[in-house]
């Protein structure tokens, strides 16, 4: 696999600053950030002084813990501008999430939160190994998805040569890739899957390419999703994390040649982890919540925003910044099974130990009486017998009970017989609701 290692002077300063250094400079712009949210935005004056604290009484890091959160709904609730925190002449972009669960929510960015974002993306980028003059083949989607044109915006502030393909049209996303030879892949790890599916349907082996990197994020995946796609495909796979909430894809990344965790870039995003259920801040090495202050946003600056994604927080190794683990799930993709809380990603897991089954699958959901039933659908790789695919669909229902510690049915089906992914993989599917 080709060395990406970064070169001297590939780094900002602050990347590598000593933790004092870095410190220091997140409680300076956490008092801007706080004090801005508060003259600027109603809802956080209010919201602070029910809580009864202010700006001002944000004195060292540790002080943020005093302020109240805020949700999705509260973004909801001020739809679609109530959050802004500048004139609404002054935001220069919006995005908004899909408001598949209710109303989207809706972000705003200023000229510099624009600039701001295509710096973390570009600081991202080189953190997985991107290079100035590197062709880069975009296959997130474009739109109010901030996908698309965050990593677009990063990948030429970096330098790269940008193939903006959005996702969609797999046959010709990997006759681009095949004509234009680009180094790097930035898409989603499921949608990666089936341009790597398509590949070999044309006869082509993915080994072959001229990809040297992906850089997939927008959802959940796994180490083992990552072996999977670096020996079919010959080529580094790195994790970058984000959210529109917070300002789109660049809010943390992994570094390619420690691939042990991403890099939260925290001159920008101050991360905590808390108890999904008391709120209470947690240690760094304890799992819980995810949350985010923004520090250097302008035109919609967040405080202690809830991600809903479970994760925990480690010291740095290749950067200073603290690192966060992959998301291993989220509070909202949890499924109970009598009393067992069971994430996609644990499914992902046993999944793909067994080499028998693709990594294309979907958890259905149902409910007989009053029990709620899992059922785990399944492909077959290309030229598995029926034989060997009834007992590797024997032995991941075992190992999910033995692992995981639920029952489960397990229906094993024919290639490309589940619906490929051009965006974000839908991993559950829940008919109870439709009962």
């Amino acid at each position: 696999m080709h060395d990406l290692s970064p070169q001297p002077g590939d780094l900002d300063p602050i990347e590598t600053a000593p933790v004092e250094e870095l410190r220091a400079l997140q409680l300076e712009r956490l008092q801007w950030s706080v004090r801005h949210a508060y003259d600027h935005v109603p809802h956080y004056r209010s919201a602070f002084d029910e809580a009864g604290v202010g700006p001002d009484d944000i004195r060292e890091l540790p002080d943020l813990a005093r302020l109240p959160f805020t949700t999705k709904a509260t973004l909801r609730d001020n739809y679609p501008f109530g959050m802004f925190a500048v004139p609404r002449e002054d935001v220069v972009r919006l995005h908004a999430s899909s408001g598949t669960t209710g109303k989207p929510t809706v972000v705003g960015y200023t000229r510099d939160d624009l600039g701001m974002w295509a710096d973390v993306v570009a600081r991202s980028i080189r953190a997985a190994g991107g290079r100035r003059g590197m062709i880069l083949h975009n296959a997130y989607g474009y739109g109010l998805f901030t996908g698309g044109l965050g990593a677009h915006a990063g990948a030429e502030r970096m330098g790269c040569t940008v193939v903006p393909v959005s996702g969609g049209m797999t046959q010709r996303q990997v006759q681009l890739i095949l004509d234009f030879e680009p180094d790097i892949i930035m898409v989603t790890p499921s949608y990666m899957l089936s341009i790597i599916d398509e590949l070999e349907a044309q006869g082509v082996d993915p080994r072959s390419t001229s990809l040297k990197v992906g850089i997939f994020g927008a959802e959940p995946w796994t180490n083992d999703m990552r072996r999977e796609v670096e020996e079919r495909m010959d080529m580094h796979a790195v994790d970058i994390y984000g959210l529109s909430e917070v300002i789109g894809p660049g809010v943390a990344s992994e570094c390619v040649e420690t691939k042990d965790g991403l890099h939260v870039w925290e001159d920008h995003f101050y991360p905590e982890v808390i108890d999904p259920v008391t709120g209470e801040v947690l240690p760094d090495g304890e799992e819980g919540e995810l949350v985010f202050t923004t520090l250097t946003k302008q035109a919609m600056p967040v405080i202690r925003y809830r991600t809903r994604d479970l994760t925990r927080l480690s010291p740095g190794t290749a950067r200073t910044m603290r690192r966060m683990e992959k998301i291993t799930g989220r509070t909202d993709d949890m499924m109970i099974l009598r009393g067992v809380n069971v994430f996609p990603t644990q499914i992902e897991e046993v999944v793909l130990g067994l080499p028998a089954l693709s990594p294309h699958f979907q958890c259905h959901l149902d409910r007989t009486g009053n029990l709620d039933e899992l059922t785990v659908k399944v492909e077959r790789r290309e030229h598995t017998t029926d034989v060997e695919a009834t007992a590797a669909g024997a032995e991941l229902r075992q190992r999910v009970k033995d692992r995981i510690g639920v029952t489960v049915a397990v229906d094993v089906v024919d290639v490309a017989s589940i619906e490929r992914s051009v965006g974000k993989m839908k991993r559950i599917v829940d008919h109870r609701k439709a009962r």
